[in-house]
């Protein structure tokens, strides 16, 4: 579908059981009004730079950061998530948003899409089918509501910007563990103070990072451990149950 029409009901269902990806000055708020996050990790092998022209491979780089598992040369993407069962704490009865005015901006940006590679799909949404009419929202694939383009490009320039400040927290928590990318996520639920402490010092003192910070691989699947562990990097296989404040969450049937 080509032309989609969108108006919302007020239905709140697009409002429970969600990660929410948050830039940092989100989280912050977050975490202040008691909200529990998580962060969401995982590596990309990066041996060699692209060919240019891979608009992809220039997404995910722009949005991740070097480091290193063992000798190979990988990229950590990372989510600054929201994360909650059951309705968002920020939920009224009247299925009415309470913090509406400063609402993340995913929120706002619901129900298009930011990564430019996913193709919004109505069926894949929350969304009850009378919420998709009335207000144009794109036509012929693009995009042509004009808040929400410039949402979009807003939430792309701060993931963009933010991704070697959410490195910075990762170590100055000591988490290092990330899956491999497409096969699952390493979901991490930190300490909520410190890692409110961390957001605020990395916001306000951003630093460089001197040298290739050291991560883990984590599977579920043995035929993926066995071919990371030959080119070098380092892996463990994921615990079945959830162990302290991580857990592995694989799109895998253990193999």
């Amino acid at each position: 579908m080509n032309d989609i029409n969108f108006e919302c009901t007020a239905c709140g269902k697009c409002c429970h059981d969600l990660r929410l990806a948050l830039t940092i000055a989100e989280a912050i708020a977050w975490l202040e009004r008691g909200g529990h996050m998580e962060l969401i990790c995982e590596a990309i092998p990066w041996p060699v730079e692209p060919e240019p022209g891979n608009a992809q491979a220039e997404y995910k780089r722009a949005r991740s950061s070097p480091a290193m598992s063992g000798s190979l040369p990988v990229r950590i993407s990372i989510v600054l998530a929201a994360a909650f069962d059951g309705a968002c704490p920020n939920l009224g009865a009247d299925m009415r948003c309470g913090i509406y005015e400063e609402r993340p901006l995913v929120c706002r940006i619901y129900p298009a899409e930011i990564n430019p590679f996913v193709v919004l799909t109505p069926e894949n949404k929350a969304c009850p089918s009378d919420a998709w009419q009335k207000t144009p929202l794109q036509r012929q694939g693009i995009l042509v509501d004009t808040a929400t383009v410039e949402r979009v490009e807003q939430s792309r320039r701060a993931n963009q910007l933010e991704a070697p400040l959410r490195m910075q927290v990762c170590l100055e928590l000591g988490l290092n563990h990330a899956a491999l990318a497409n096969e699952g996520f390493v979901m991490i639920s930190p300490d909520s103070e410190a890692l409110l402490t961390s957001l605020r010092h990395v916001r306000a003192a951003p630093e460089s990072q001197d040298a290739a910070a050291q991560w883990t691989f984590v599977s579920n699947r043995a035929g993926t451990l066995e071919t990371l562990l030959s080119v070098g990097a380092i892996g463990h296989f994921a615990e079945p149950t959830a162990a302290g404040n991580s857990r592995y969450h694989g799109f895998f049937p253990p193999s």
